[in-house]
């Protein structure tokens, strides 16, 4: 059984309600940025087997960190294919906000084997943006081929 993924903490789409707000908390910081991507491949079980949607949604998060200008694109390079880098990277910042991205539901399809596609709405303040990213299997890993935001 393979560790689990190394996950940071997202800020929340919406400040709490004032019986949400968080008591004292000595010695811990408040925390600011980007979800932390596990630095291992994106490999998933046996041919067949669909990505788990948490990962999936981490990916989305990632990408929707780097198209609003948050993450730098060389942290998901490993996640995507050359041309999908190239892409990524010409894209610059597609995502205009003041807050934030947040990756909210995810919903996954499975085109044929070997093949995912994925369409998640990211929240982004006053106006929300909708990313779909599809992934191929290459080998045991899946790499990001194409996506496009709206």
């Amino acid at each position: 059984m393979s560790p689990a993924p190394r996950v940071g903490i997202t800020p929340a789409p919406e400040p709490p309600y004032d019986e949400e707000q968080p008591t004292a908390q000595l010695g811990t910081p408040e925390i600011h940025g980007a979800l932390a991507l596990d630095p291992r491949p994106l490999v998933w079980g046996p041919p067949g087997a669909i990505p788990d949607e948490r990962k999936l949604r981490h990916l989305g998060q990632a990408l929707a960190e780097v198209l609003a200008g948050r993450r730098p694109p060389e942290t998901v390079a490993d996640k995507l294919t050359a041309r999908a880098y190239r892409e990524l990277i010409q894209a610059g910042q597609m995502i205009q906000t003041a807050r934030p991205p947040f990756a909210g539901s995810v919903h996954v399809k499975e085109p044929r084997e070997g093949a995912v596609e994925m369409c998640l709405l990211i929240h982004c303040g006053e106006r929300n943006h909708v990313l779909a990213i599809r992934l191929e299997r290459r080998g045991v890993q899946w790499l990001c081929t194409d996506f496009e935001t709206a």
